[in-house]
């Protein structure tokens, strides 16, 4: 059958198919189950209105349970048998195996640091680019200038940064900007501010940042507002946060005490503990234009007067942004926040194109994704994607949670 023949009658089949089902569906419901005549035809009128809307929710239920939670309880299931003795039950034996690998635990502490990195400079660039482009004339171009990368593919923005990355032999000149700018620095006081002091207090800044928001949540958590569930995502929230605190202090350390080959150029993506930053780079670059664009719908939305009466009463612009603007968008801030978490939670791609989890880079989907397609098992394959479902269920929860907080 013709191709443009085979388009046209899946048109029509879907198309009638939903025809047919809405219509014999309630016709059955008026006609059989539940008929409008007799002795009680109210009753029967009233259970087929409450019946009705579930008919046409019916489809979208059953493909979301199809295509959404079977793969979740097939997974589960996977991950609690063993491919090489033919699906053999083998209980908790993957995730054993699994917790036994130290690659495994790499990748776990690669994407704890991932969390401590990508969402707080993704949201502060997005936050910080926001307020700048509503306050130039040129904002608009500059605002799609910074958007653009949202829609280069994470593959496509992994090349163009392994070119900036690039290294040529020595004497040869470096295309590679960062090498370029890399064979400026000869071990003084420059060097020592750049890499050494600025990565290191970064990493300082973010580790107390995720200790403060750690005490905030047992606080809250203690006082049992909420009810039961909040007081449980804020307990676990804050045991990821604090291990991410301890990563964060540990490359801390690192960056204080690295010993660095001056004059030389740099093959970058393999430098443990350096190149996972620049991964996370290509990320953040992705990710800003995004978070630009939802704060500064949020910006625009703080009621003029608001600002107004605070620089009539003497505000100077930092106090205007930290306690007008800021306290009432933290509550896009915070999806904003989360829905980029997620995306951490599930990098693959950049990882996979850059450095394929080479050089200590090993991130959760890329090690699952090794386990699956090219050691071919399924159990470990599995067992991992459970753990980055686990790890995301809760952001979920949380964001549903807020979600119909806010509507009621």
């Amino acid at each position: 059958m013709h191709p443009a023949l085979q388009g046209l009658f899946t048109i029509f089949l879907g198309v009638g198919g939903c025809i047919a089902y809405f219509y014999f569906s309630n016709q059955f419901l008026d006609k059989v189950l539940f008929p409008a005549k007799g002795e009680n035809i109210g009753r029967n009128i009233n259970r087929a209105n409450l019946v009705r809307p579930w008919l046409f929710l019916f489809p979208a239920m059953f493909a979301l349970g199809l295509y959404l939670a079977y793969p979740v309880f097939a997974t589960l299931w996977y991950s609690l048998t063993d491919r090489e003795q033919d699906g053999a039950f083998v209980g908790l034996a993957n995730y054993q195996q699994m917790f036994a690998d130290p690659k495994f635990w790499e990748a776990l502490q690669n994407n704890m640091l991932w969390l401590v990195v990508v969402p707080a400079a993704s949201t502060a660039f997005g936050l910080l680019s926001a307020q700048l482009t509503d306050r130039i004339k040129w904002g608009a171009i500059a605002k799609s200038l910074i958007f653009m990368p949202m829609a280069i593919s994470f593959v496509g923005a992994s090349v163009i940064f392994k070119l900036i990355y690039d290294t040529r032999p020595v004497g040869q000149s470096q295309i590679g900007v960062l090498n370029a700018v890399w064979l400026q620095f000869d071990g003084g006081v420059g060097s020592f501010l750049i890499l050494r002091l600025v990565p290191g207090m970064l990493m300082i800044c973010a580790a107390v940042a995720a200790l403060f928001v750690v005490w905030s949540m047992v606080q809250t958590a203690r006082s049992g507002k909420g009810g039961m569930l909040p007081t449980v995502l804020r307990i676990v929230g804050a045991l990821i946060l604090t291990a991410i605190a301890l990563t964060a202090l540990s490359f801390a350390f690192g960056a204080f005490t690295k010993t660095y080959n001056y004059g030389v150029p740099q093959t970058w993506l393999t430098i443990p503990g350096w190149n996972s930053f620049f991964l996370m780079i290509v990320l953040i670059w992705i990710q800003t234009g995004f978070a630009m664009v939802i704060l500064s719908a949020a910006l625009r939305g703080i009621p003029e007067e608001t600002i107004e009466a605070a620089i009539v009463d003497g505000a100077n612009p930092f106090q205007v942004f930290f306690k007008i603007k800021m306290p009432q968008i933290s509550g896009t801030i915070v999806v904003v926040w989360t829905t980029i978490t997620l995306v951490v939670l599930k990098v693959f791609d950049i990882v996979f194109a850059m450095t394929n989890g080479q050089w200590e880079t090993q991130v959760l989907a890329n090690y699952m994704y090794d386990k699956l397609f090219r050691a071919n098992d399924w159990g470990l394959g599995s067992a991992s994607a459970m753990i980055i479902m686990l790890l995301v269920s809760p952001i979920l929860i949380w964001n549903v949670y807020n979600a119909r907080k806010e509507m009621r």
